[in-house]
């Protein structure tokens, strides 16, 4: 579903009052936050999805590993999950769910997150993910609401992986792109959640549906400032230039352009492919992260040590202006 058409089903909610509530839906953050005691809290998320590879163990991979990434962009650690599960059994073998599954298992167990069940479904499409609790402690949230002027942004995935997949499915990426691109969707998130509670980061959020530019100004709207991002700094897969074009643009990179554009600024004239992966919207994407300038050099060691060799730092958080995103060639 599009960001509008998200924000027009949330209106038809009741207002929450729990005084236990610190993160709900008003700022679309990327899980519930629920305090449980003054030491613990509650980090809810799930997330399914369609297949978006065509090996069923690396697809349940990349599920989870999409799943879990919401716990991380809060700052929790997860520890446990469900699986969620849509299969046309009546017209597919069950091997192919058997795989599904243990791909998703298998990442569960690189989270040290416990499986403890699940749902399924019989469905005309295949549907895979995970709902996910994971705990915090209520003075450590990181949330996307809470950047402040002089952050430096980091990003620490590349960008891509909607070309990747949409060609992928035309049988026109690739094959060397194609593995980068699992290789980043499979790569968990807790190295970038362990280098932001060492940095002492307080607003963070996972580039996924929304691309790039939906997710940043999210979180400038919800912090109140504005966010420049360098366009020439966004790290890309390598190659994905090449495909970041159509026919390998999908309905979502159209949804996001359109919900930014009336907070966007584009200054300078920027490289079309290079523009285009801003609103490419990803699956199992990076976090992009508010920093503050004198922990950022550590930040960027930090992750870059754990594997995530991509990470990059990409632009910067103004005061409130009339634009709430700058994208800068």
């Amino acid at each position: 579903m599009s960001p509008q058409g998200i924000a027009q089903v949330l209106r038809h909610l009741p207002a929450v009052n729990d005084p236990n509530l610190i993160v709900g839906t008003e700022t679309h953050d990327d899980a519930g936050v629920y305090r449980l005691t003054d030491d613990i809290a509650l980090v809810q998320t799930l997330d399914f999805f369609p297949p978006v590879v065509d090996d069923p163990f690396v697809y349940g991979q990349i599920a989870a590993a999409n799943a879990l990434s919401d716990v991380y962009a809060m700052g929790g650690t997860p520890k446990t999950a469900l699986n969620l599960v849509g299969y046309p059994d009546d017209k597919l073998d069950l091997e192919w769910l058997g795989q599904i599954l243990a791909g998703g298992a298998e990442r569960c167990a690189a989270a040290k997150t416990t499986l403890v069940g699940g749902h399924t479904v019989r469905d005309a499409e295949i549907k895979f993910g995970l709902s996910v609790t994971g705990i915090v402690h209520p003075q450590r949230v990181i949330t996307n609401a809470a950047a402040k002027p002089g952050d430096l942004l980091v990003l620490t995935k590349p960008l891509g992986t909607g070309f990747v997949t949409t060609a992928n499915k035309k049988g026109e990426c690739p094959a060397e792109l194609y593995a980068a691109a699992c290789a980043s969707m499979v790569r968990l998130n807790d190295v970038g959640r362990d280098a932001m509670l060492a940095a002492g980061v307080s607003c963070a959020t996972d580039v996924t549906g929304f691309a790039l530019a939906g997710h940043g100004l999210e979180m400038a709207i919800g912090s109140k400032v504005t966010l420049r991002i360098d366009l020439a700094h966004v790290p890309l897969l390598p190659g994905v230039e090449a495909i970041a074009r159509p026919p390998y643009l999908n309905r979502a990179s159209k949804t996001n352009r359109a919900y930014v554009q009336d907070q966007l600024r584009i200054e300078g004239t920027p490289d079309s492919s290079r523009l285009e992966c801003v609103f490419d919207p990803q699956t199992s994407g990076g976090l992009l992260v508010c920093v503050r300038p004198e922990k950022a050099d550590d930040f960027l060691k930090h992750v870059r040590a754990g594997g995530a060799t991509g990470s990059s730092m990409i632009g910067e958080v103004l005061p409130a202006g009339p634009h709430a995103l700058i994208l800068r060639a």
